[in-house]
């Protein structure tokens, strides 16, 4: 039996078009009656796609009508329901986010790429870090810090010269963002069991916003970090071209 199809498609041009050719050609349900939900755009599509999926955790198919396409498949019209039954999965597990701020309220948001904290002035922020409640780092002197997952090891985290995580290594990135001091750190791998605390030092004078994906909550004191291992995300990809060869190959790319 053919699988239900949902249609997801970010506002360019070319998505919107691809949308109404596959609607056309296989049918379509509502997302919420869907066995497949089909994401049309580039890699930041795919996230809101799977932030969509958080409640329901449908698998999701993505194909590339954006400009970047890390985890998308190449677009093709035909042939969709045969590339779909011999899919690879890939299982992501996001990050929970709780940031408390200057007035005290706490802000949760789930981030499937990373939780960054960032400097909100031209002052150097000062964090402590916690694992598991213990004091690893007093004061990292820095424009910032990210806590990463394996899928969302390739995008920020690699651009702040983190390192590239398989989806199966089950560990998570901690990277700092232009850290002064200690100017040599490069962060750690550390288990995604661990629980992970940063508190802002001086944050009265040196404000610290936190972003977990597209969630930013401004003037944070505390922020804790966990993976969530009761949420499961499934990302499709074509046979031969799975997710962990895409990170292999990328680690040997000029």
């Amino acid at each position: 039996m053919a699988p239900r199809l949902a249609f997801l498609a970010n506002n360019r041009p070319e998505a919107l078009a691809a949308r109404a050719a596959l609607a056309a050609r296989y049918g379509e349900v509502p997302e919420s009656e869907a066995d497949v939900v089909i994401a049309l755009g580039g890699d930041g599509f795919m996230l809101e796609t799977l932030h969509r999926t958080l409640a329901t955790q449908h698998p999701v198919y993505g194909m590339n009508r954006g400009s970047v396409g890390f985890l998308m498949n190449d677009y093709e019209e035909t042939g969709l329901l045969e590339r779909i039954a011999a899919a690879e999965q890939a299982v992501i597990h996001p990050l929970t986010m709780v940031a408390r701020d200057i007035h005290g309220d706490a802000h949760q948001a789930f981030a499937i790429n990373d939780v960054s904290l960032l400097r909100q002035t031209y002052q150097t922020a000062k964090l402590r870090i916690l694992i598991d409640g213990k004091v690893r780092m007093a004061e990292l002197s820095c424009d910032g810090a990210l806590i990463s997952t394996p899928a969302g090891s390739t995008a920020y985290n690699l651009s702040a010269h983190g390192p590239i995580i398989p989806l199966s290594g089950e560990v998570l990135a901690l990277t700092p963002i232009s850290a002064f001091r200690p100017r040599r750190w490069r962060g750690a791998l550390l288990s995604h069991k661990d629980k992970v605390t940063f508190e802002v030092l001086e944050y009265d004078k040196r404000p610290v916003s936190a972003v977990a994906d597209n969630v930013e909550v401004r003037d944070v004191i505390q922020v804790d970090v966990a993976e969530d291992r009761t949420i499961s995300l499934t990302l499709l990809f074509d046979a031969g071209r799975s997710f962990e060869e895409r990170v292999l190959a990328e680690q040997f790319t000029a």
